[in-house]
């Protein structure tokens, strides 16, 4: 899923200014400088075995696509165990998968370029017949508009990129007049509804005959969509517009990919994998560059190429410096939280990520490339096919293989780049396992189980459309081709556009003005064209040194000898051996599997859970090396939710007249400034800063020199409005969450993160406040105009001097204030005069599990006590997505069920007949929250 050989960046048709690191010069210059670089590397192949293996990938493409034809067409897919066509609606749904089905020859439109590309032009000229005679786009049935664009809309426009170039040759397509993009403009108008969202992004499905709203449309309620999802649509969007004029294309994709940046985790840079289409918040908070992302950097990267707007590659750069720093471990990639990007998310890998590596090639970052590439490599030899998933320690997680491209793209991008012939030797394994392996009667079988060999009904449209494709330019020569490939990129389904559709019907739209690039390092992004010292080091060994170490590396995670009796035992029906992470305690299946493992689970009287395990009390001896491997990844996971440090909440005590203390606000803490738990607490006046957002050199200092200063979040680091309030001589800052109607009832809290420099020179404390709490400031400083808060590490006692003097309360009132001194950390609030009936409810949230602590090991035995018994941390989801410069504070707050009922969060501070207690009740859950703040349950 990645950009054909060529690309722009020496090319006459695309700007002058290309980055050095896409790799963007012609096949000729690649392998004239490699030649000499890799020959002692490994023996070159010779074009005569070259040849035979690219025969062989055009015989295998005829045997695919021909029964396709034969015993499927015009339906979507083959079904090569059954030898006949899945119809949508007429097999038994497979979910999500089927989506990618709209009645529309899927396969035919998937494949036309992979025809032209395998020299097959006559077959490409009857199946574009084909393709205008027989398929129709208005269909009732609801599809995935991410599948759509990629696949459909993208096949049309491969098709018609390479019916014009065969036309303007003069031999083929003669009769050929823009059909297909008119059918390709058709459908982009069918897709344009699912962008009717308040974001810009789209929803992720559409009825094609009537859209979104209808009631005929049986979609529309849809709430979350998936990050690939929407920004992946810019290349072929842009295309369309480019090809016909029409620039509302290239503008809605557009405005997906902005509000996706504007989303994106602003300290770590990195994006979440779901996202609400309608709100932005975050859904799912871990973040890859496998599934429900991998694309969307892919299209940022080729939309600089496409396009030649330079904001898409300073996105791209910005995104890839955050993967490198945080994703990557070399040689894997391993997702984590967007917000603890320190943290992962998960043990496994899935398959999709496979196409990074020729995405770093085109970056020119080559050896991470080559390291990921080669630990690949090493499990698809183990299994024969890359799993759909697999953990760490390289065994199976999900079995299942549709026969995805994305390995032998990245093996063809290597080659390209490098010119080394281990590569050819990598394809033409790919090839001998498809034919070995997945080739039936009628076609080729999605594996359904790698371990046992099984087969699934299945051959994938992507299959025609990228497989053969990538594996056939891998052993063709520049002359096999009858055209230029390096005129071309490749979308993600390896559809061909031409780059000429740079400087052809430009859009009007302007780079995005409203994102904040972070500024990085420019040593890290030259552009010159290319950059051969990363690519060919003088070294000729220099690949086969990165791979060498990683030759084993699967054999010594996951031995032959045990793996073998694990197959064996799969066969026979057992299931995967328990993850750690996948672990619950309430699970009844989980703890026969325990049992069978030797393990043992305690119920302490604290509350914590302790596992023992007896290696005697084992099944046998494969359960037995599971058990220890269990208790292994639980001391481990054990042992790193104990070094996740979280700051304390703040507190923000509202201690002027008439409040005395009694407003206590919860605020979240920065990781710079004045740390109040070692320093004594700060109090003074509030005053706005102007401008509000504190971005800049304060207006009005003489407002805010010896108060604390008020500044509104967004538009800058928070690290830098704390600059600038100090600088105006404020003695603290509170930030106001600009995000309306925020609070801390329904949102975990957060910190404030610096801004990646330092910090040091902030002296100042700094506090966050959610909008409803910051509502309270700032309607009391509108009402009585000025207002003094305490800022502390936790509330402290009133002032009963200064509470005397208040005249307003009543004589009841005055009889059921406390005057006792308040325990440390805590506030106490009457409200017996507010007998509501959520009193009850009120508190703090859900108590979290004690920590964990390890156990000591006997008699070949280990304890553990985890901290939590939640299943995949993927499934976490938190009510609120939180701003790019903050930190979550507590992961595990369970999600409010119901929302506020009063639509107003701001307290009628000019009411003189409402009770201040009143007022209290409103916030009694922060405050019984400061109650157990010493316990660090929140």
């Amino acid at each position: 899923m990645s950009e054909a050989g060529g690309g722009r960046g020496c090319g006459s048709a695309v700007p002058q200014r290309a980055p050095w690191n896409l790799v963007a010069t012609t096949a000729a210059l690649y392998l004239v400088m490699a030649t000499s670089v890799w020959t002692a590397a490994a023996a070159p192949m010779s074009r005569e075995e070259k040849q035979k293996l690219g025969n062989q990938v055009l015989e295998m493409f005829d045997h695919a696509y021909g029964n396709y034809m034969e015993h499927a067409y015009p339906a979507d897919e083959l079904m090569p165990l059954t030898c006949r066509g899945r119809v949508r609606g007429q097999e038994p749904s497979r979910g999500d998968v089927d989506d990618a089905l709209g009645k529309f020859s899927l396969t035919l439109i998937d494949s036309l370029d992979t025809l032209v590309v395998l020299n097959k032009t006559k077959e490409f000229e009857d199946a574009v017949r084909k393709v205008l005679r027989d398929v129709n786009l208005d269909n009732d049935v609801v599809v995935s508009v991410f599948e759509t664009n990629i696949r459909v809309l993208g096949g049309l426009l491969g098709g018609h990129s390479l019916a014009i170039m065969l036309k303007e040759k003069g031999e083929y397509m003669q009769w050929y007049n823009g059909e297909l993009l008119q059918m390709a403009k058709q459908l982009g108008y069918k897709l344009l509804p699912a962008f009717n969202t308040t974001s810009g992004l789209p929803y992720p499905r559409i009825n094609l005959k009537f859209g979104i709203r209808k009631p005929e449309a049986r979609t529309g309620t849809e709430t979350d969509t998936c990050t690939a999802c929407a920004g992946t649509l810019i290349l072929e969007f842009a295309a369309l517009s480019r090809f016909t004029g029409a620039t509302i294309f290239e503008e809605y994709a557009r405005k997906a990919l902005d509000f996706l940046w504007e989303k994106r985790q602003r300290s770590s840079n990195l994006v979440g994998v779901t996202i609400n289409i309608h709100t932005g918040d975050w859904v799912r908070k871990d973040s890859g560059v496998g599934a429900g992302i991998d694309s969307y950097y892919e299209y940022l990267l080729k939309a600089y190429v496409l396009l030649g707007d330079d904001s898409f590659l300073e996105r791209f750069n910005t995104h890839y410096d955050a993967i490198m720093r945080y994703i990557s471990q070399p040689p894997l990639l391993l997702d984590v939280h967007i917000h603890k990007p320190m943290l992962n998310a998960r043990t496994w890998m899935d398959a999709l990520l496979a196409f990074f590596p020729g995405l770093q090639v085109l970056k020119g970052d080559i050896r991470p490339a080559i390291e990921t590439h080669e630990m690949l490599y090493q499990v698809i030899k183990k299994h024969n096919f890359l799993p759909e998933a697999f953990t760490t320690d390289f065994r199976v997680h999900w079995a299942q293989h549709p026969l995805r491209p994305e390995f032998a793209e990245s093996t063809y991008f290597l080659y390209k780049a490098t010119g080394d012939p281990y590569y050819l030797e990598v394809g033409k394994t790919l090839i001998e396992n498809l034919n070995k392996y997945a080739r039936v009667p009628c076609g080729f079988a999605a594996m359904k189980d790698v371990r046992t060999g099984s087969h699934e009904d299945r051959m994938d449209s992507f299959f025609l459309a990228e497989m053969f494709k990538y594996l056939y330019l891998l052993f063709a020569d520049k002359e096999d081709i009858i055209f230029d490939i390096e005129d071309y990129i490749f979308t993600t389904e390896a559809h061909l556009l031409p780059l000429w559709l740079s400087t052809t019907n430009q859009s009007t739209s302007k780079k995005n003005t409203t994102s904040e690039y972070i500024e990085l390092d420019d040593s890290n992004f030259d552009w010159t064209c290319p950059n051969t010292q990363i690519l060919f080091p003088n070294d000729p060994l220099y690949a086969q040194s990165i791979r060498e170490p990683l030759k084993n590396v699967v054999d010594k995670s996951c031995p032959r000898g045990i793996i073998r009796v694990r197959e064996e035992s799969f066969r026979s029906g057992a299931k995967p051996p328990l993850r750690a992470r996948d672990f619950m305690a309430t699970n009844p299946e989980h703890l026969e599997i325990l049992k069978k493992m030797g393990v043992s689970l305690i119920h302490l009287k604290d509350g914590r859970v302790q596992l023992v395990q007896h290696a005697i009390q084992a099944a046998s001896s494969i359960d037995a090396e599971d058990g220890l491997r269990f208790m292994q990844e639980m001391i481990e996971l054990s042992s790193q939710q104990q070094k996740e440090q979280q700051l304390p909440p703040r507190a923000v005590q509202v201690v002027s007249r008439p409040f005395f203390g009694r407003v206590v606000l919860t605020a979240g803490p920065a990781q710079f400034g004045l740390d109040l738990s070692k320093h004594k607490e700060t109090r003074g006046f509030v005053a706005s800063s102007k401008p509000y957002n504190g971005c800049s050199e304060l207006t009005n200092p003489e407002a805010v020199v010896g108060k604390i200063a008020l500044i509104q979040r967004g538009q800058c680091m928070f690290a830098e409005k704390a600059r600038h309030i100090q600088n105006a001589g404020a003695i603290g800052g509170i930030v106001i969450d600009d995000n309306e109607g925020s609070s801390s009832d329904t949102a975990p809290l957060f910190q404030m993160a610096g801004d990646g420099k330092d910090t040091d020179d902030i002296k100042i404390p700094m506090l966050f406040l959610f909008s409803k709490e910051g509502s309270i400031i700032l309607d009391a400083l509108r009402e009585y105009e000025e207002v003094e808060v305490l800022l502390s590490d936790k509330a402290k006692d009133r002032d009963p001097d200064m509470e005397s003097e208040e005249q307003p309360f009543s004589d009841g009132d005055s009889e059921n204030q406390s005057t006792e001194p308040l325990a440390p950390g805590s506030q106490e609030v009457d409200l017996a005069d507010q007998e509501s009936p959520e009193d009850s409810s009120l508190g703090s949230p859900p108590e979290s599990p004690p920590a964990a602590a390890a156990g000591e090991a006997a008699d070949e035995a280990t304890d553990v006590s985890p901290s939590e018994q939640n299943s995949d941390p993927l499934e976490n989801h938190e009510p609120t997505s939180l701003d790019g410069e903050c930190t979550d504070l507590d992961n595990q707050l369970q999600e409010q069920s119901e929302t506020e009922e009063d639509s107003n969060p701001n307290v009628s501070w000019g009411n003189k007949d409402q009770p201040i207690d009143s007022i209290l009740a409103d916030w009694s859950e922060d405050i019984e929250a400061f109650e157990m703040m010493e316990k660090d349950e929140l």
